[in-house]
């Protein structure tokens, strides 16, 4: 199955709300980080990728769209592999997706978590950031030039900066589908990420 969208927006920018609007949509199923939790198999092809030797069609055999890391590391890779898939950036303000990451995804405690192979797949997409995940300057500059690098690569008529906030009307026009007769998706809250973390952690 080759992807019809591919998410470049980071983690901690509404990625998870995204994934929920795309399965809504039919667009799915979505890849999203949950996914490598649930599937650890996939975790060593996640690695080979990191090293130069992806297989894109095995990763995402069953999945129709990805959003959120890893993939939104490799949007650039993802976006020429498959060249008919739209574009997804997800956005938000740099000082507040700072302040969520350090609470969430970045908070020491969950970052130090992981060990063995998840220790190398985390490794593999953070890359150099790993070293400044706690500089709010450095990572909101990283914001920052992420999003103006995907604009320059992807043509506009490909893209589609979006912000959840937003809600369906942007998106639903960009994908060319009807607008759901429901609320667009509000997930994985900060005190649901922090919750759920802690949950984890007990077991």
């Amino acid at each position: 199955m080759a992807l019809k969208v591919v998410g470049s927006g980071l983690g901690r920018t509404g990625t998870k709300s995204l994934h929920a609007a795309l399965n809504r949509l039919g667009l799915g199923p979505c890849h999203h980080m949950v996914e490598v939790f649930a599937c650890p198999q996939s975790v060593p092809l996640w690695i080979e990728a990191s090293a130069g030797r992806p297989d894109w069609d095995a990763i995402f055999a069953d999945f129709g769209s990805a959003v959120d890391y890893p993939s939104a590391a490799f949007w650039r890779e993802l976006a020429d592999h498959y060249p008919d898939a739209k574009v997804i950036h997800t956005k938000r303000d740099p000082d507040e997706w700072f302040e969520s990451t350090q609470a969430t995804i970045f908070a020491p405690q969950n970052v130090e978590a992981a060990t063995g192979e998840f220790r190398t797949f985390f490794d593999s997409f953070l890359g150099p950031l790993r070293a400044h995940l706690h500089d709010r300057a450095y990572m909101t500059d990283h914001f920052r030039r992420h999003t103006e690098e995907v604009k320059a690569a992807i043509a506009p008529g490909r893209l589609l900066i979006h912000e959840a906030g937003q809600g369906w009307a942007p998106l639903c026009a960009f994908l060319g589908v009807p607008v759901p007769d429901e609320p667009y998706p509000s997930e994985n809250s900060r005190a649901e990420f922090i919750a759920r973390a802690r949950a984890a952690q007990a077991n």
